[in-house]
């Protein structure tokens, strides 16, 4: 907007809005604000406006690869959860899919501006994504804790359910139990290893008698598991999830094991599918769909420059099913 545009808008001079602006010459002071707060009003007019210029609408979420192969619907919930949020305040979604230490679809979407924010479904030990986000202050949500204090985090309390979990079952009467955790390097897992030893020595049960399984298990070594937790006459197995409880399961049932005459079995996370297996399975309930509606929410909360929380937890349910009954 030139001299002349705002003389014209504002009824005065041109040299008047130059005196006012400029700051030399008379001028009434009354008119100097006038003139002043204009201007100013436009120039912040057009600064919103470039900023809205640079705005994608996109909102990039990144799975890891393994659910690919793992089929888990913790994932797809979740991604149901974010997309439902976010298109109904007018974004679209973006995905990309990494590892550990691949993190390139993650720099793609920063590095050439594709999107605004940026979600992460799973938060790692030493997370390089997390912290290549962190340090460039890029918007960021994630599905879990990380030590970040800029990370938008949406989580359950996965240390307080394993450990409620833990002892219903010690109330039930089981003493000898068999933790089947996998990868160790998510926060998830070492949360509910630290749940499960809780309430183990809190209910006054030796740690050193409970058999522990922790790592990335492939199927066939899961018989010489089962033969492991059987010879340590295991009364209840706890699975960190829902696929691997599937799979531990199945493995019972097809060596001819009765659930849970012979062996209990529950579950840190439940899905559909251990719902509609027989038995049914005793597990901890989180609302995946959930959680990403919540993170997709306050994700754009934050780039509108609204009000959003920083960290939100969300409550979580034990349903007891006929596979732990005695």
């Amino acid at each position: 907007m030139t001299l002349e545009d705002i003389a014209r808008e504002l009824g005065v001079s041109k040299s008047t809005v130059s005196r006012a602006l400029s700051g030399k010459g008379r001028i009434g002071e009354q008119t100097r604000q006038r003139i002043r707060e204009y201007a100013q009003g436009y120039g912040d007019g057009r600064q919103q406006e470039r900023e809205k210029d640079k705005r994608t609408g996109n909102i990039g979420v990144s799975f890891p690869d393994d659910i690919l192969m793992s089929g888990s619907q913790y994932f797809f919930e979740c991604l149901l959860g974010i997309y439902e949020a976010t298109a109904l305040l007018d974004y679209n979604v973006l995905i990309t899919v990494g590892t550990a230490q691949d993190i390139s679809g993650i720099k793609s979407f920063v590095e050439e501006e594709k999107v605004d924010g940026i979600i992460l479904t799973r938060s790692m030990e030493d997370d390089r994504a997390l912290r290549y986000l962190a340090e460039r202050n890029f918007p960021t949500g994630v599905t879990g804790l990380c030590d970040f204090d800029n990370i938008i985090q949406v989580d359950t309390d996965n240390e307080g359910a394993a450990e409620a979990l833990t002892s219903l079952l010690i109330g039930k009467g089981f003493r000898r139990f068999g933790l089947v955790l996998d990868d160790m390097t998510y926060h998830v897992n070492r949360s509910r290893y630290e749940g499960f030893c809780k309430a183990i020595m809190k209910n006054g049960l030796q740690k050193d008698k409970q058999a522990i399984y922790m790592g990335k298990f492939r199927k066939e070594l899961l018989n010489s598991i089962i033969d492991d937790m059987v010879s340590r006459k295991v009364e209840c197995v706890i699975s960190g999830d829902d696929c691997l409880c599937i799979s531990l399961l199945s493995q019972f049932l097809a060596q001819g094991y009765r659930i849970p005459r012979d062996i209990a079995i529950a579950s840190l996370y439940n899905s559909e599918a251990l719902n509609s297996f027989v038995p049914t399975v005793t597990a901890v309930d989180v609302s995946a769909r959930m959680v990403g509606n919540v993170v997709g929410k306050q994700m754009v909360q934050y780039l509108r420059k609204k009000e959003y929380q920083k960290k939100t937890m969300i409550d979580y349910e034990i349903l007891v099913r006929t596979s732990t009954y005695r």
